[in-house]
């Protein structure tokens, strides 16, 4: 019998509050299922669609997601994708993401939209692969329910979109690789790139800038950061706000960033006066966040800023998955890398991974050994 798709409503809530406990248990970190105010904002949002599944005979609820957007944008998160033990096997999780693609990118709504999906499984993978989504690499150690797991992140992308990206000429050796595997895995071409001549941007030396205040007033730091970015010129981290704000003693600096200390991870989302003030001292910004609770640091970097993706790099950061054509710009639409650092071992053992995603996880573990393992001269030493 097929189920009874309809968007949610506020009335829904404590009935969905009861799926997510029953699908994810207490540890889910996300107040989509979990926060009663958040998640009535959520449905009432016009940018976002919140999608439920009921039973045709029973009424029961038995399935939902939502796609997530925010007003100018027209990146949106696939989310929430949750289906009762007692309904699995059913198409529900299939049936639910393509209603939602359909309203949001066959609409016009939105220019892409993209997923972390769970790879204790193969299964979810599966869904949004049978939905059109396609591996744009893997997210090692981002997110702690009950333990460290690793996400893959997944996109779909409207018709074209793919074929307005704007052209880049070079970037840091260490991300040809990955660009190599895109191309591979999602049919794109990269004409031409080459490696950045000169070594990657050096750090700030040891204990420079190591006492870094940390503001935690969520309310404060929004407050703050439109004071400084004003308009989206500044900074572009999609469907992210930051609560928390780094700094040294003397103020020439402020590193804004997201904290979500239920699910142990971090994104850095920008810098003032620019992100370059503080390019230098990401060790201490990274170590302090991790003593926060964040065992996961991430930051979205464009494709094309050679400085910024040298200065990560410099510092550990690996680059794990490649988002093309993420955010418009006129009548073109930049590529932007994902790079990210993880206090804790990472331990792929578990991880159960599809086969289209499989040379994304190849390419991280080679980069990985590329940055932080000692080279044979090192050793030899």
């Amino acid at each position: 019998m097929n189920p009874v798709i309809t968007p949610a409503t506020c009335a829904d809530i404590a009935e969905l509050r009861q799926l997510y406990y029953a699908v994810y248990g207490p540890h889910y970190p996300v107040a989509l299922g979990t926060d009663p105010a958040e998640m009535a904002r959520l449905i009432e949002d016009p940018y976002s669609l919140w999608l439920v599944g009921r039973c045709a005979g029973t009424g029961a609820l038995t399935a939902s997601a939502a796609i997530h957007g925010e007003p100018g944008s027209r990146i949106g998160r696939l989310e929430g994708i949750a289906v009762h033990p007692e309904h699995r096997s059913a198409g529900l999780a299939a049936t639910l993401t393509e209603a939602l693609c359909a309203g949001m990118l066959d609409t016009g709504r939105l220019d892409s939209v993209y997923a972390t999906v769970r790879t204790v499984s193969s299964g979810p993978q599966r869904v949004v692969a049978r939905n059109g989504f396609r591996p744009l690499g893997i997210l090692p150690n981002a997110v702690d329910l009950r333990s460290r797991e690793s996400l893959a992140l997944y996109a779909r992308h409207s018709t074209g979109v793919l074929d307005r990206r704007n052209p880049v000429t070079e970037v840091p050796a260490p991300l040809l690789p990955l660009l190599r595997t895109a191309e591979a895995a999602l049919g794109i071409r990269y004409p031409g790139v080459r490696a950045a001549a000169g070594p990657l941007a050096a750090p700030a030396p040891h204990g420079a800038a190591e006492r870094l205040e940390m503001i935690e007033a969520p309310a404060f730091v929004r407050r703050r950061f439109r004071e400084r970015f004003p308009c989206a010129e500044g900074w572009f981290y999609p469907l992210h706000t930051p609560n928390v704000l780094l700094t040294p003693e003397d103020g020439r600096f402020e590193v804004y960033a997201y904290l979500n200390r239920a699910g142990g991870y971090a994104s850095l989302l920008t810098a003032h006066p620019d992100p370059a003030a503080a390019a230098a001292y990401l060790e201490p910004v990274t170590r302090a966040l991790a003593r926060a609770g964040a065992g996961y640091v991430e930051a979205l970097v464009p494709l094309a800023h050679q400085e910024a993706l040298s200065a990560f790099l410099a510092q550990g950061f690996v680059a794990g998955a490649l988002y093309p054509a993420m955010r418009a710009d006129g009548d073109g639409f930049h590529d932007y890398a994902v790079l990210s650092r993880s206090s804790e071992r990472i331990d792929f053992r578990g991880v159960a991974v599809e086969p289209p995603l499989q040379p994304y996880l190849d390419c991280y573990t080679s980069a990985w050994a590329s940055t932080h393992l000692p080279t044979s001269p090192e050793v030899s030493s």
